[in-house]
């Protein structure tokens, strides 16, 4: 009889990109496979399109807010709900083990792994818990962690840096088929811009308005997010996305330098390919400070510059560019010499140990 694995985690992209990565692998060694997620959430379609043929089940779950909402009196027993959901799904599916990559969907799944005796490990990939994670450890065999600081906040009899988990494909991209793909054929380095599923409008202005300055020395590839593209600005040497899907593989192969926020799963797979980043995190306005926190820990190991939004404008972009680009050999150096983060093959070893 195959072995059988549960994967849970969604409310955003970065709850689901460890899992998708983790899939092909699992699939590969013949085991079944069954995903746990929301009804109406991203996970749901980024799941149903990348694996048609694995089943998906939805659950009932609450959302955790951070702030003050009448929704937050209702919602506990919707994640109550949730725990008997998912319940039901792992007693029908009978799974040796469950993955589990946070996210609201996620916390009733672990209670419900801890009533049915069935082991769940945790992915953690801010340097801080996100709630959901912080809701869900006392239910957890086991606690993975991509930044090693984050080790020293979690149990430690259960918790273990193993650092970002990077889908295969990133390391196949073709740099010659990547310019082909932009038409770009100088020897110009190349910038990639990546402002979140999103876009970020300072960023983007930030670029639009240095665009002379930065065409003169770089070639561009500016992820801009939906409805951001701006066919005012359309030229040689400048090539706007609103995202970028099977082709991105080619695209990072052919980048010589790197603008991003700084969600976890995205800079750990730059560092993976060694690209020299300029990272500029979410504001605590925008987010719970996680973003903010991993640039910092990028910048204390040289692996990247950071520059803060309030502090974001043409001119202190154009200065960081350019501090990035005379850093760059440095922050290879860097890069090469920082811990070995697990591969998907270690990863599947140890959740094959975990599996009842």
């Amino acid at each position: 009889m195959n072995k059988r694995i549960l994967f849970t985690g969604g409310g955003s992209a970065g709850h689901v990109t460890v899992n998708t990565a983790l899939i092909p692998h699992f699939e590969k060694e013949g085991w079944d496979i069954t995903y746990i997620g929301s009804e109406d959430g991203i996970e749901k379609e980024i799941i149903t399109e990348q694996f048609p043929h694995i089943p998906y089940e939805s659950i009932s779950s609450g959302k955790l807010r951070r702030y003050f909402s009448w929704k937050n009196f209702s919602d506990p027993f919707r994640v109550m709900k949730g725990v008997f959901d998912a319940l039901s799904v792992i007693r029908k599916t009978k799974p040796d083990i469950i993955f589990s990559k946070g996210g609201f969907v996620s916390v009733p799944v672990v209670m419900a792994a801890k009533i049915a005796k069935i082991p769940v490990a945790i992915h953690e990939s801010d340097v801080t818990p996100g709630l959901a994670n912080k809701l869900a450890v006392p239910f957890a065999t086991k606690i993975f962690t991509t930044f090693p600081e984050t080790v020293h906040s979690l149990p430690s009899d259960k918790s273990l840096c193993a650092g970002a988990i990077i889908r295969e494909e990133l390391f196949s991209g073709d740099a010659s088929e990547g310019k082909r793909l932009a038409g770009y054929y100088d020897e110009k380095p190349v910038l990639l811009i990546m402002g979140g599923s999103l876009g970020a409008r300072k960023i983007n202005e930030s670029v639009r308005g240095n665009l002379e300055e930065l065409l003169s020395r770089f070639q561009i590839i500016h992820i801009c997010g939906k409805g951001n593209i701006d066919e005012a600005y359309i030229q040689k040497g400048y090539r706007q996305y609103e995202f970028i899907k099977s082709e991105l593989p080619h695209y990072l192969a052919m980048t010589d330098y790197v603008i991003s926020r700084a969600g976890s799963n995205s800079i750990f797979e730059f560092l993976a390919l060694k690209k020299p980043m300029l990272l500029i995190p979410l504001s605590r306005e925008a987010s719970r400070g996680d973003q903010i926190l991993n640039a910092d820990s990028f910048v204390k190991h040289g692996y990247a510059l950071k520059l803060e939004e309030e502090k974001l404008n043409q001119e202190s972009f154009l200065m960081k560019v350019n501090e990035l680009t005379g850093s760059r050999d440095t922050i290879i150096q860097n890069m090469e010499k920082g811990q070995k983060a697990y591969t998907i093959q270690d990863m599947y070893e140890e959740l094959s140990t975990m599996a009842r």
